[in-house]
This record gives C-alpha cells, sequence and structure tokens, in this order.
C-alpha cells in the first residue's frame, strides 16, 4: 500500500490572506479521501490549519488518514508554517482519538448556552453600566497586549500571538466603544468598579444565526473570589437578551480551570475543541 497526496487544484488565497490547498488522498494511484489544509489569517502566514480530512467508508482503518495528515504537515512545513490547530466538534470521539495520536493537544474550546429570560439578578447591593469613555480607553491601552500574552503563555509564538491580538481588535472594533453591535459594561458597588464583561453580537459563519459571545470579562484582581465573575456573567446573559438574542456562547483555555469549572456550574456546555500542534 502506498498513499501519497495527489494536488485536486491549485493553491487558492482567499480576501483575508489565508492560503488554502485541498489533495486527493490516493492509494497507489487510486484516490481514496481528500485532505483540506490552510493558513490561519488570524495567527498569520507561519500558521496552519487542517480544515478536513476524509477517507472513503471502505478504506478505512488502514491508516490511510494517518498518513495523509502526515503528508500534510510535511506540504506545510514547506510553506514555512511552524504550527498547525484543528477543530473537533464536541462528541466526535474518534477525530479526538485520531488528533491525539498524531499529537495535537487541546489548546482551548468554545462553549455555549441557551437563554431563559430574565437573566439572574445581581447581587444585592451590587449594579451595572455602561463603560464610560475614560474607562474603554484605560482597558484599550493595555487589553492588546494582555491578549496577546494570554497566547504566548500556550506556547503560541510571540508573533502569531502579536498579530491575532492586533488583528482580532481592529477587526473588532473599528469605531471602539460606539462599534455597533457591542457592549462594554461595568459592575459597581458604591463607587468602586469591580469588573468590566465586553459582550458582542457575533456569527461564526456568514449564514448562522447572530448569537450573544463574550470576548472579554474580567473582576478586579484585589476583589476576587466573592462571587464577581459569576455576576458579570449573569450580566452578560441579561446583555444579550436586551439585544434580542437567545444563545450566549464563549472562548476559554483547557488551562484556566477556574474560568472552566464557573461555565459548567453556569450551564454551557462545550460546542468544540480546539487542538494544536507544532510542526
Amino acid at each position: 500500500m502506498t498513499t501519497t497526496l495527489r494536488p485536486a487544484g491549485p493553491a487558492e488565497e482567499g480576501a483575508d490572506g489565508a492560503r488554502t490547498r485541498t489533495y486527493e488522498v490516493c492509494d497507489n494511484g487510486r484516490p481514496v479521501g481528500a485532505v483540506e489544509i490552510g493558513t490561519d489569517p488570524r495567527f498569520g502566514s507561519s500558521a496552519a490549519v487542517l480544515r478536513s480530512l476524509r477517507i472513503d467508508e471502505g478504506d478505512r482503518r488502514r491508516g490511510r488518514g494517518t498518513i495523509a495528515a502526515l503528508a500534510a504537515e510535511e506540504v506545510l512545513r514547506g510553506w514555512g508554517c511552524t504550527r498547525i490547530s484543528l477543530v473537533v466538534p464536541e462528541g466526535n470521539e474518534a477525530a479526538t482519538a485520531f488528533a491525539t495520536a498524531l499529537g495535537y493537544t487541546p489548546r482551548s474550546r468554545n462553549m455555549a448556552k441557551s437563554l431563559q429570560a430574565p437573566a439572574p439578578a445581581l447581587p444585592d447591593g451590587v449594579t451595572e453600566r455602561p463603560m464610560t469613555e475614560q474607562e474603554y480607553a484605560a482597558w484599550a491601552s493595555t487589553s492588546v497586549e494582555e491578549y496577546a500574552r494570554s497566547w504566548i503563555e500556550r506556547d503560541v509564538p510571540e508573533d502569531q500571538a502579536r498579530l491575532k491580538a492586533e488583528r482580532d481588535h481592529a477587526t473588532g472594533l473599528p469605531d471602539g466603544l460606539a462599534t455597533e453591535g457591542m457592549h462594554f459594561h461595568v459592575l459597581v458597588r458604591g463607587d468602586d468598579v469591580l469588573g468590566h464583561v465586553w459582550v458582542a453580537r457575533h456569527s461564526a459563519a456568514p449564514h448562522d444565526a447572530p448569537i450573544g459571545y463574550v470576548f472579554d470579562v474580567e473582576v478586579r484582581e484585589e476583589v476576587r473570589g466573592h462571587g464577581y465573575g459569576r455576576a458579570l456573567m449573569h450580566l452578560a446573559e441579561d446583555l444579550t437578551l436586551r439585544a434580542g438574542l437567545g444563545r450566549l456562547g464563549l472562548h476559554v483555555f483547557e488551562t484556566n480551570t477556574p474560568a472552566l469549572r464557573l461555565y459548567e456550574s453556569l450551564g454551557y456546555t462545550t460546542t468544540q475543541y480546539n487542538l494544536a500542534k507544532a510542526l
């Protein structure tokens, strides 16, 4: 058995700068599946994505998928890629086992929750209000660096992490605090700001129904451990419901155990796992 890759067409480059190419997976020249690879515009041209891998039913369980995936990695090294990622939907245990065997490790996950009105009330003595321009300026002055650092701490190369942080903020907040569909609110007790949450209207794909999405939530360090993180997430639910949306999503790193426990206790369930490996 000789498993090889054969280009199914020329490489394509999207408007976002992502490069993609599809290959036929062949057994002694006979097509038995397909693999699609590309670069990830969020992290730059040195970050790769295994977009899809399919082996025809009658040709599975013979190692062809593994050989195809490893051959695709060699192609990506030739493109100058240093890291590759893939997405596994929740419940796809076969894909998870396959990725783990290839050396991928879980980096983060996406979670979501269907909401019911009204959202839970805030704790006694705690109120909320929109973030002021001055507060937003203070947040914006450090947010890109902190976001990049969160990726660097999880073994993402510094250049890729900084590019993602800069692009995410530039595309997500073109008009700053006034960006349509964005909601920045703070949690307050008396005159003290306890923390903030950034919730936005979001669609994973152009034709997907929009949901609310928590892009940033943080409790001030000196007041952590008093339930304010839970209160901020309840505020996020309220903001989402006020926007006429019935579902709230978020992204969380696998190593952020306290956040994972909080979200699970609030009723969020995992929708997909994001895995990665160095090339």
